[in-house]
């Protein structure tokens, strides 16, 4: 997962097709209009750390809408939330204001392994040990 600091401005979008998709906005009428087709990344945002609707949205779009590009958190991301952000199918995340990035990454050496399949590995620890 790409780490952002919130003081960092990034210029990663020219020439993209970014779309930011606000938390309660139907995603099953955003793929039929066809306003998913050509993104490249999808900015989904965290009001406050209590919202969790964006994960739900980030795993809908990585396995129903089959989207590839970078989902990006945004908002009130704070560094307990990335390990579940990434598993849900997020790609990079802007972090809060007065979040250490250096904290955030090590987040992610903490956890080796996870019983429960997810978007990056569907399968279930058992089923990965029996194959």
């Amino acid at each position: 997962m790409k780490i952002i600091a919130a003081n960092a401005v990034p210029t990663d979008a020219e020439g993209q097709k970014v779309l930011q998709i606000s938390n309660d906005a139907d995603l099953a009428s955003l793929a039929q209009e066809g306003a998913l087709a050509g993104a490249e990344r999808i900015e989904l945002h965290f009001p406050k750390f209590t919202d969790g609707r964006a994960y739900t949205q980030a795993l809908l779009l990585r396995r129903r809408y089959r989207f590839a590009g970078d989902i990006r958190a945004t908002g009130d991301v704070l560094i307990d939330q990335l390990v579940h952000m990434q598993r849900s199918g997020f790609s990079s995340a802007v972090l809060a204001q007065g979040v250490d990035p250096a904290a955030a990454e090590r987040q992610f050496a903490r956890f080796a392994a996870f019983y429960q399949g997810d978007v990056l590995e569907p399968r279930p620890l058992f089923a990965r040990e029996a194959a």
